[in-house]
């Protein structure tokens, strides 16, 4: 987990080979009385760390808790209940270039956005096919 290491720890694990990250994706938003707000954040932490286990040699960046959930104003999807938290796709699209952006220079070669659902991942693909052209 990138966020658990200090600076000096990650960089002799770049330089020994872990040139892979994973960057979580969840969001905060509402699924019924019963579930936490947060349920998305922690599934997509968990099966990050599962899959960076399972493939070795590959850090965990920290989970991206802030998606597109909705029009604020006027409230619309999630955001029509309390707890949902939304930022428009441009922000959202523009967070994840500036962190693959940040990975890249410190030496990860293999950058993998990891969305924990469906609704921002057109956004995720624009960011990928971005800066894989460049």
């Amino acid at each position: 987990m990138l966020e658990e290491l200090t600076s000096t720890e990650l960089r002799s694990r770049i330089d020994h080979g872990a040139t892979t990250v994973l960057v979580p994706i969840g969001g905060v938003e509402q699924s019924g009385p019963y579930i936490a707000l947060g349920k998305h954040n922690v599934r997509a932490g968990l099966l990050a760390r599962q899959i960076a286990q399972k493939l070795g040699n590959t850090i965990v960046a920290p989970v991206v808790s802030y998606v597109p959930e909705g029009s604020i104003t006027p409230p619309a999807g999630h955001m029509r209940f309390a707890g949902t938290i939304s930022i428009p796709p441009a922000a959202f699209e523009a967070v994840l270039e500036g962190a693959a952006a940040s990975l890249r220079q410190h030496g990860f070669r293999d950058i993998i956005f990891l969305g924990d659902h469906g609704g921002y991942q057109k956004n995720e693909q624009n960011v990928a096919n971005k800066l894989n052209r460049a």
